[in-house]
C-alpha cells in the first residue's frame, strides 16, 4: 500500500543514515521532496532480477533482504539492507537492469526516486557525484573486506563479526538489564548462515558454544547479546 508521508521515526532513520546525513541540507530536501513512500508486508517482492532499474531506493523501516537464486531454485541471502541505507544506484548510472531479487524482511518502508527525477537532482546538485563516488568506495573496501574475511578467518570470528553489525544495526536494550541488546532483525539460523557462507549445522555449534559461555542468549525468533565486549574481543583477536 502506497502511503505519501513518512512517520516520525521512518523520517529520522533516513536523515540518520550515516552517508544521507553527510550530504547538504538542500541536497536532501531535493531528495526527499522527489521520493515516493511504499509500504511492504513480511515477504513482499520489491524488485526482481532482470527488471528495469527505475528507481533509486532507500529503506526507511524493516529491512530489505537481497537475494539470489541457484540453478536449483534455492534461494541465498546475500544481505540485508538496513534502515537509512539507500540502495540501486549503480544501475542509475549504468542503466543496467537489477541483478538481485529484493524481499522485505518484517514490516518494511522504503524511499523511491524515479530515474528521471534522479537525473534532475544529479543536475542541480553535482556535490552528489562525489557523494556517490565515495559510497561506491565505502563498499567496495567493505566487499574485499567480506572476501578476505571468509577467506582467513575461522567461523567464529566470522560469526561474531557478522552479530556485532547486526547489533549495531538492529541491537534494542533489554529491558532490566544492564549491559543486554536484543537483535530485533528476526533471522532464522539457515539465513544467518547463508550471510557467513557456511552450514546451517556449523553456525549453530558456534552459536550453541558462545551461549555456554554468557556471551549471547538464543532466544525464539532472534539473539540477544549478553557480553557485546566478549563478542568484539572474538572478532579482534582473530584478525
Amino acid at each position: 500500500m502506497d502511503d505519501p508521508i513518512l512517520t516520525m521515526e521512518e523520517r529520522t532513520a533516513i536523515n540518520q543514515g550515516r552517508w544521507f546525513s553527510s550530504l547538504s541540507p538542500s541536497l536532501r530536501h531535493d531528495i526527499l521532496r522527489c521520493a515516493h513512500v511504499k509500504r511492504y508486508q513480511d515477504g513482499d517482492l520489491i524488485c526482481s532480477r532482470g527488471d528495469p532499474a527505475e528507481q533509486w531506493i532507500a529503506c526507511a523501516r524493516g529491512s530489505v533482504r537481497v537475494c539470489s537464486t541457484t540453478l536449483t531454485g534455492k534461494q541465498i541471502t546475500l544481505t540485508y539492507v538496513e534502515p537509512g541505507i539507500w540502495f540501486g544506484d549503480v544501475a542509475m548510472f549504468d542503466g543496467d537492469r537489477r541483478t538481485h531479487d529484493a524481499y522485505a524482511h518484517g514490516a518494511t518502508t522504503t524511499l523511491g526516486v524515479s530515474r528521471a527525477d534522479f537525473q534532475k537532482i544529479l543536475a542541480l546538485h553535482p556535490e552528489l557525484y562525489e557523494a556517490l563516488l565515495k559510497l561506491h568506495a565505502r563498499r567496495i573496501r567493505l566487499l574485499f573486506g567480506q572476501v578476505e574475511d571468509l577467506n582467513t578467518l575461522p567461523l567464529r570470528a566470522r560469526l561474531a563479526k557478522q552479530l556485532g553489525h547486526l547489533l549495531r544495526s538492529y541491537g534494542t536494550p533489554v529491558p532490566g538489564t544492564e549491559h543486554e541488546m536484543r537483535i530485533t532483525l528476526q533471522l532464522a539460523q539457515e539465513e544467518l548462515a547463508q550471510l557467513l557462507g557456511a552450514s546451517r549445522q556449523r553456525v549453530n555449534q558456534e552459536l550453541k558454544t558462545m551461549e555456554r559461555e554468557d556471551i549471547i542468549r538464543i532466544e525464539p525468533g532472534g539473539l540477544v547479546v549478553r557480553n557485546g565486549a566478549a563478542l568484539r574481543r572474538i572478532s579482534e583477536a582473530e584478525d
